[in-house]
């Protein structure tokens, strides 16, 4: 069985790496033997020396028809994209919120509708920054022949860039501290409770919808909800897309990284545990860990094959990453990947975060980031070459700012010509220049 907005200008701790060399992540790469292994994929070819990478061999989208084993929670889904993601925004409001009270049902008819006015209103000017007029910027800069998997790491709840920056991907996978929620609790909600959920899911993703990003705040916030704050956050994604989810599952890891999805029964067990973050300074979730890790299953209207977004709750640091290899494990698996990383609190310069690092230099077919991506140290390191769009005089956060990797990214700019880039995509630099940088294997 299986973008920035209001950023939290918290005091990171930086300790860049001073190392030569990389560190290897063979020992977590390398996953003990399953009792009953599935047959190995065919590998992806490696990239061909070429200013641009070669087309890759990825799976294909699954049939409709294919469907994992666990427990589906498309109809929670559903009412998560009607009510808080305001998805199918014409269709009214599920009866079976009041139970089919009428005073009941005319109440959260106005909440909803509230609601969703602000909503379409910011992912409307949302929508005309990236995907009408920022279109043209990433069908220049993106190569057609990127892997249509796609990895982002410290993704947070951050569906919403990886659709904006690549519209065709089929299998996304955003990682980071944040669980996804449990979807069952809007069901037994009261409109007063509802009303009260959706003003602070407006807060917590506010963000989100303007810039594309979110603060380490309102993230760990969002675990606290009522309403399931990550999962809100990808359905909102979809709409903006213009997709609509077509299945929901919950999911952990075996040894080997395969998936288990998880039934009934397996989130009965789940429940009784305690409850905890995945980080030493947040606030455990109000939900249990079962519903750490989402699939969600997506497709635009007409499409027959499925798409599918993973978010994983995972701490990326190295300490808990090679005492929990199963993600790293799960990764390797998809052989060469489309990688994107922004608003990352420059955590990849740190030499604690080195295993996630190494990951996306030995898979990466092709990435985008901001300043918080592949120090150029690292990058040349692994043989990739590095290209600058935008301005950079020095990084946001002031706690990473002078450092070795902050000159190096000061000089990688300062060497290269100018190339345009007409909106935020991630942080700004201290200066608040908006600026992105593109890595690739030589």
């Amino acid at each position: 069985m299986s973008l920035v907005g209001i950023l939290a200008l918290a005091t990171l701790l930086v300790a860049c790496s001073s190392g030569n060399e990389r560190t290897p992540i063979v020992s977590v790469t390398e996953p003990a033997p399953a009792p009953t292994p599935a047959p190995a994929p065919a590998p992806a070819p490696a990239p061909a020396p070429e200013s641009a990478p070669s087309p890759i061999a990825v799976e294909p989208v699954p049939a409709a028809a294919e469907t994992p084993a666990g427990l589906d929670f498309i109809d929670d889904a559903k009412l998560l994209y009607r009510v808080a993601a305001c998805g199918n925004a014409d269709q009214p409001v599920p009866a079976v919120l009041t139970r089919g009270e009428v005073a009941l049902t005319a109440k959260l008819v106005k909440i909803v509708d509230r609601h969703c006015k602000n909503i379409s209103e910011q992912l409307g000017k949302f929508r005309t920054q990236y995907f009408d007029k920022g279109r043209a910027w990433f069908d220049e800069v993106v190569p057609k022949t990127v892997p249509t998997t796609v990895v982002y790491p410290f993704g947070g709840g951050d569906l919403l860039s990886a659709l904006v920056a690549f519209p065709d991907a089929t299998d996304i996978t955003t990682i980071s501290l944040e669980q996804s929620g449990d979807p069952r609790r809007l069901r037994k909600l009261t409109p007063a409770q509802i009303e009260t959920s959706l003003g602070a899911l407006r807060v917590e993703i506010g963000g989100l919808i303007s810039v594309g990003s979110n603060t380490s705040v309102n993230l760990s916030a969002q675990q606290r909800n009522d309403l399931p704050g990550q999962v809100s956050s990808f359905l909102l994604g979809l709409v903006a897309g213009g997709f609509e989810p077509v299945s929901m599952r919950y999911f952990r890891f075996d040894d080997a990284g395969a998936i288990d999805y998880l039934d009934q029964a397996e989130i009965d067990a789940l429940e009784s545990e305690k409850k905890q973050s995945l980080k030493h300074d947040w606030q455990p979730p109000s939900f249990s860990r079962a519903f750490a890790n989402v699939e969600i299953g997506y497709r635009r209207p007409g499409e027959t094959g499925v798409r599918v977004h993973r978010h994983i709750a995972w701490n990326l640091g190295d300490g808990y990453m090679t005492k929990n290899p199963q993600l790293v494990r799960h990764l390797v698996k998809k052989g060469k990947v489309t990688v994107m990383t922004k608003g990352a609190s420059y955590l990849l310069w740190r030499g604690d975060f080195s295993v996630i690092r190494n990951y996306m230099l030995d898979h990466l077919a092709w990435m985008l980031s901001d300043s918080t991506g592949i120090p150029p140290y690292y990058a040349k390191l692994a043989g990739m070459v590095q290209e600058t769009y935008g301005n950079y005089s020095g990084a946001f956060l002031e706690s990473s700012q002078p450092s070795k990797h902050d000159a190096a990214f000061i000089e990688l700019w300062r060497t290269q010509k100018r190339r345009k880039l007409p909106f935020r995509f991630g942080y700004p630099d201290k200066d608040k220049q908006v600026h992105v940088v593109v890595t690739r294997p030589k």
